[in-house]
Order: C-alpha cells, then sequence, then structure tokens
C-alpha cells in the first residue's frame, strides 16, 4: 500500500484532495493489470502523481508507458524527478534512456507538458530532447496539500538538551549513522519517525531483511533492535499522512535525511531542514527553498541546535504564494478543476478525512508491559489459527491418519507434499508502483475486501 515508503502517501494524497472538487470523481488505481479499454471507456482523465521515478528500476515501467500509448484520454504527470548523486552523477544512465524516452514521448502525446520536480530532471529531461515547450518545473504536490497556505512558524528561540525533535532518516545514507547515535544520546526527547517498511517489519516483528542491513547496522543506522532509539522506544511509524501530521504538530523541529519526513512536518507548522543527500532531495530544497545542508565529504558536525538556529524558514513562506500559482497555472493548462479555484473548496474532502478512522503510529514492543506482550501473543496465535482455518490447513487430518494406520506413514506424506504444492501461496511481493488519481464521471465499481484479493 505504501509502495515501500509511507512518502509517497503524501504526495499521492495531496494531488486526491487538490482535485477532489464537487465536479470530479476520483478513484485511485495502481494501474497494474488495468486495460487502456477500460480506463478510455470509463474515465476522462488519467492523472500520475509521481516520484524520483527516473531510475534503475524505471525499466520496469515500460509496461506504464504501453498503456500511455493505448490511451485515448488525456493524461497529466505531476512532479516526476531523476535521480543522481550531489555532484549530478547519474547512474545507469544509458540503461534507462529508451525507457525514459518512450514514457515521456507517450505522455506528451496526450498531453501539453510534463511537471518535473525540479532543474536537475529539467536539464536531465533536456538532454534527452525534450525541452522547455514540453516541460515544466512545478516542484512537489506535497508541499501544495494545503495550496497557497504553509502556516510554518518558530515554536522557540532556541533548541536544547530538552527540546522535543523529530528526526529523519535514509538508512542507506552512511552519514545517518552517527548522526542517530549521537543526537540519540545527547537529545533525550528526539524521536526518530521512520518511513521504510523494512523499519516498519523491525517494529512489528524484530526483523529488518535487507542484504545491506548488517553494513548499515555497523555504520550505526537504527535498522536492528539494539540502536539505542530503537531499544528505547524512541521512533514511531505513521501509516497515513494525517497521523503523522498530528504527531509532528508536538516538536519543536524536524531534520533528517528523507525530503518527505520534513515536508510533512512543514505541513504540520513544524519547522523543517533537509539533509539532502542526492540530487532529489537537492532539487526540491532548492526549488521549495526549504532550508537544507547538503551531506557530502566536506560536512562537518551535525547539530539539530545549530541547525534550527542558523535556518531562516522566511524565504520559503515568501515565495511559496508564487510557486503555487505556477502549478495553479500547470493544472489549468491541463484541463483539472482544482478546491482553490474560484467557487470551489476543499470541505468535502476535508470533513471524509476528519470522520475517518485511523491507527495510531506504530511504536516498538520495548514500551509494552508484559500484559500487553503476552496479550498480543494471544492475538497472533488466534490469527495464525484463523489463517490455517481458512486455507483448510492438512496438518490435522494427516496426524489422524498416522495415528490410524502407522504403515501409510511414507504415502501420507506424499499426499501432504501435493496438497501442500497446491495451496494458493499469498504474493507479499512489494509493488513499487506509484499510485495513481483519475478523475471521471462514472462510478467505478467497489474494490474488493483485502481479504478477497
Amino acid at each position: 500500500m505504501i509502495g515501500s515508503n509511507v512518502g509517497n502517501l503524501v504526495f499521492s494524497q495531496a494531488v486526491f484532495r487538490l482535485l477532489s472538487t464537487n465536479t470530479n470523481t476520483l478513484t485511485t488505481s495502481k494501474l497494474i493489470g488495468e486495460r487502456a479499454e477500460r480506463i478510455n471507456a470509463e474515465f476522462d482523465h488519467l492523472v500520475l502523481p509521481m516520484a524520483n521515478t527516473f531510475r534503475i528500476t524505471f525499466l520496469q515501467r515500460d509496461a506504464l508507458s504501453a498503456l500511455v500509448e493505448r490511451l485515448t484520454i488525456p493524461v497529466t504527470v505531476i512532479g516526476v524527478g531523476a535521480q543522481a548523486g550531489l555532484s549530478g552523477t547519474y547512474r545507469h544512465a544509458a540503461e534507462i534512456t529508451p525507457s525514459v524516452k518512450r514514457f515521456c514521448r507517450a505522455v506528451l502525446d496526450h498531453s501539453p507538458t510534463i511537471g518535473v520536480r525540479g532543474e536537475f530532471t529539467r536539464r536531465y529531461l533536456k538532454s534527452l530532447g525534450f525541452g522547455d515547450e514540453h516541460v515544466e518545473v512545478i516542484g512537489c504536490p506535497s508541499m501544495f496539500m494545503f495550496g497557497p497556505e504553509l502556516p510554518v512558524q518558530r515554536r522557540s528561540d532556541e533548541l536544547g538538551p530538552g527540546s522535543p525533535i523529530a528526526l529523519n532518516v535514509s538508512p542507506y545514507v552512511k552519514a545517518m549513522g552517527p548522526i542517530s547515535l549521537d543526537h540519540a544520546a545527547r537529545y533525550p526527547n528526539l524521536v526518530y519517525f521512520a518511513q521504510d517498511e523494512n523499519t516498519l517489519r523491525l517494529l512489528l516483528w524484530g526483523r529488518y531483511t535487507n542484504d545491506k542491513a548488517e553494513a548499515q547496522r555497523a555504520a550505526g543506522a537504527p535498522v536492528s533492535l539494539d540502536h539505542p532509539l530503537i531499544r528505547h522506544n524512541r521512533v514511531r511509524f505513521c501509516v497515513d499522512p494525517r497521523t503523522w501530521m498530528e504527531e509532528l504538530r508536538a516538536f519543536d523541529f524536524s531534520f533528517g535525511s528523507r525530503i518527505h519526513g520534513n515536508i510533512t512536518a512543514l505541513l504540520a507548522g513544524t519547522p523543517a531542514l533537509v539533509l539532502a543527500h542526492d540530487s532529489r532531495t537537492l532539487e526540491l530544497a532548492e526549488y521549495h527553498q526549504i532550508p537544507y545542508r547538503s551531506l557530502d565529504r566536506s560536512t562537518g558536525a551535525v547539530d539539530a541546535a545549530a541547525l534550527y538556529a542558523q535556518a531562516s524558514w522566511q524565504p520559503m513562506l515568501d515565495g511559496h504564494a508564487d510557486r503555487w500559482e505556477v502549478l495553479a497555472r500547470f493544472l489549468d493548462r491541463h484541463g483539472l478543476s482544482h478546491v482553490y479555484a474560484n467557487g470551489t473548496n476543499a470541505d468535502d474532502f476535508d470533513a471524509a478525512l476528519a470522520a475517518a478512522t485511523y491507527p495510531p503510529a506504530v511504536q516498538t514492543l520495548m514500551g509494552a508491559s508484559p500484559e500487553e506482550l503476552y496479550a498480543m501473543k494471544r492475538e497472533v496465535h488466534h490469527l495464525s489459527r484463523r489463517h490455517d482455518a481458512r486455507r483448510g490447513h492438512p496438518w490435522p487430518a494427516l496426524v489422524h491418519r498416522l495415528r490410524a494406520a502407522p504403515g501409510r506413514v511414507k504415502s501420507a506424506v506424499g499426499r501432504l507434499g501435493a496438497r501442500r504444492r497446491a495451496l494458493p501461496i499469498p504474493n507479499d511481493a512489494s509493488e513499487t508502483a506509484g499510485y495513481t488519481t483519475s478523475a471521471s464521471a462514472p462510478e467505478a465499481a467497489a474494490p474488493r475486501p483485502a481479504a478477497d484479493r
């Protein structure tokens, strides 16, 4: 659901909210398995909120290009970006160039322009033959969750050892390991807001399944149960944007290497600073004038209190309304009505969101009492038995047969093996396709309950 990183929900929800006018009916889809004929027949417009999509995994997106090529309706790409190092070195460029060109040509056959995150992506597409008439820099839609409004203000004059601070970490960024350990020791009220599904798995099951986990642990990243932020229950994982923003409102400052972790803090009104480690984080920080500090070999010691003291959020606030107008004109040019046009608003969307019930942030089990731990164990056992019953588990029948006819052990085991192979195996491979939003006149069929999928 989160596409491996809960930050994906922020920019996709922002686009959904912006397009939630009374005249639009919105349906979401990952487009996996969708047929062009159905989309053409049932929808008026396909909108693709995207992120740092132009990277090596884009080779898997040729299916999306093939789908777009068969469409007859308008297609709008909002906030797509390229990915390279801080120096601008683009890895795997030659490998993905054909796929990127195909996708852009397919979209431009159905769209006046492509909306990109920043100048780096604009220059990259220009090198592939797509000029300014094809590409518009519009930033990330997540920054425009609330249109021209961005209510960020300092909540304290300075930070001290007891200040509430939110940290976000990209475990694969080596510099973030020492930073997390240092700040965990010096700021006892600092909380790590995790975003990736591997860390969620660590919080739920005590396992961080990544082939680079040991190297990340050695670098000090919070990827194991012995990290002080994990050990002392100072980590939270919000599985939807609303609770994420609600949690971040309680902090004086947010910083770290996750661009959407810091953007979510800004949307909550909390001052945030980006530790830029690649082109995708740098170009967004530069375009939106979010305070940032580059993480490279020349970076000295990083201290939250010093970052807060040196940062100014006024340029970001002063330029936000003008940047919103750029996005609003982009939407108008693409024929997409939005909730900040004259006579419209987001009241219906906001009311539906306020009425919904969401789970609280996921925590570690470190803060649970023994009673709570035993209650969880009983619940897991109960769910496991229900799961076995639903799959028609063959074990009880096998045991009965073995007890009744010991001489038939071999044949019984053989039948078990055949039956096990015939059982449906749940597919838990993560799909990283971006969330999509379509505006249409007719209502789409309601999705099946999750248990039936």
